[in-house]
């Protein structure tokens, strides 16, 4: 397979798939004729859309069809089998003295840092004996607050594996994460469980059930008495309506998307941050329904401002790809690769580190408008 074009391994594909050219062209909506000029080399598969639509039709990774020159060859992430196997202990001894909460919380609140700034590999290098902390003082000191550090825990550790395409680990995680939640009998604990798991289920396709999940947290959190601890607030709520509005719009619901997308707005922050995180959420949602020209519009009007630079340097950077994609979907190859230099400079690794990015940055790097900065990029993500 290595050796076969692009167009001869959508047909291999399709024959393995029990699909005819035009059972397949039916799920693609495109024509029989599309389908066969692809696989007969006529016509190419470079735009990122386009390779994903296939790779979602035929249920394959989208870099099964790149060529093998484009693929990076495969390699091992720092920290990911430690926390396999942190995840994988099921019974903790209780300590002998009594958990130092606050040193505890003065790592988490740490590692939270890592993640913002994108620092992937140290984070899950010292995430596992994180976690480790966090259970053993819920087992020597059980309570609220013991149990708030757990969910924190967990929640940064199936985010951190996100960002590495850890998607069923990370699940494993997130769903640790809202048992430990839904036994506090809390609605903000729930609520910050949610968000980690609405992000993991849409990562791995479940999209109905991610906007189930942070809907259903929103409302418990809007109809909760005040005095959590620690208290919600707005952003919390603002944040579950983001992602309940971004896993419609992947499932294609134009109207629900909007719908919760202002109420998010409405009921989220209204500092800076929480409206750049809006907007840049409308951006993303106008490209996951297709409207990539809308979506590139946006973009350009939120970042032409000074408001979503209050963002963390992750969030900033993530954001960016998904511009990057916009406009290579919309066909401007110049912008997309702009953008994409424009996240490295942001958070170094959040194009270094996410295996996810390299499809992107070949896919634009093979295009004739690619710079000379961006063909470094694409040499040293070993994607050229």
């Amino acid at each position: 397979m290595n050796d076969l074009p692009v167009g001869r391994r959508v047909a291999h594909w399709r024959v393995r798939r029990n699909m005819t050219q035009q059972q397949f062209a039916d799920r693609l909506g495109k024509s029989k004729s599309w389908v066969d000029k692809v696989e007969r080399g006529v016509r190419n598969l470079e735009r990122v859309s386009s390779l994903r639509e296939v790779a979602d039709v035929l249920r394959i990774d989208v870099e099964v069809l790149l060529a093998d020159r484009d693929r990076q060859p495969s390699r091992t992430v720092p920290g990911v089998a430690r926390v396999r196997a942190a995840l994988a202990r099921y019974h903790v001894p209780v300590p002998g003295r009594p958990a130092d909460v606050a040193e505890l919380r003065a790592r988490l609140a740490h590692a939270e840092q890592t993640y913002r700034h994108a620092r992937y590999p140290a984070l899950l290098v010292a995430l596992p004996d994180l976690l480790g902390a966090a259970r053993a003082a819920r087992a020597a000191r059980p309570g609220p607050t013991a149990d708030g550090l757990l969910v924190a825990g967990y929640g940064l550790v199936a985010l951190a594996l996100l960002k590495v395409d850890q998607g069923e680990l990370a699940w494993l995680a997130a769903d640790r994460g809202m048992a430990v939640a839904a036994a506090m009998d809390d609605p903000g604990a729930v609520a910050r469980a949610t968000v980690p798991l609405s992000q993991v289920l849409r990562f791995v396709g479940r999209r109905r059930s991610a906007r189930e999940a942070a809907v259903v947290a929103a409302r418990r959190l809007a109809s909760a008495p005040p005095g959590g601890d620690p208290s919600p607030g707005p952003s919390l709520l603002g944040t579950l309506f983001v992602q309940a509005a971004l896993a419609a719009a992947g499932r294609g619901d134009e109207r629900g998307a909007e719908d919760l997308l202002d109420r998010a707005a409405s009921a989220g922050d209204t500092g800076a941050p929480g409206r750049a995180a809006v907007e840049a959420a409308r951006v993303v949602a106008a490209a996951s329904l297709g409207d990539v020209t809308a979506a590139t519009v946006r973009h350009e009007r939120l970042i032409a401002g000074d408001e979503w630079r209050w963002l963390p340097p992750e969030h900033r950077a993530a954001y960016l790809l998904d511009a990057a994609r916009a406009y290579a979907v919309a066909g401007d190859p110049v912008r997309a690769g702009r953008t994409v230099l424009e996240a490295e400079r942001t958070a170094h690794g959040e194009v270094h580190d996410r295996p996810a990015v390299r499809e992107l940055v070949a896919v634009v790097a093979r295009t004739g408008a690619a710079t000379a900065a961006l063909d470094r990029l694409a040499a040293t993500l070993h994607v050229t």
